[in-house]
């Protein structure tokens, strides 16, 4: 419900208001449905927010090391992998 409530304090009364009349149209079963169904939605879409910043906090060092990598390989510098120790 957190989720939900986050969500409606940074909605429009527009945007509210169509969703509570686009509720109205449905049966009371197929609500509850579609209520589970924007709750998954949003923690999908927070879930990819929350990616997205870890990313954004990484990109530079991600790029630095690739750098290295792509000096490294031709001087004979490189390291397999070890899948093992990951």
């Amino acid at each position: 419900m957190n989720v939900i409530a986050s969500l409606m304090r940074k909605m429009s009364e527009e945007n509210i208001a169509t969703i509570v009349k686009i509720l109205e149209s449905v049966p009371d079963a197929q609500q509850e449905k579609i209520i589970q169904h924007l709750r998954e939605y949003i923690a999908d879409i927070e879930d990819e927010l929350k990616w997205d910043k870890s990313f954004q906090k990484t990109q530079n060092k991600l790029v630095e090391v690739a750098r290295l990598a792509k000096q490294q390989i031709p001087q004979g510098k490189r390291q397999t992998m070890d899948y093992e120790q990951l």
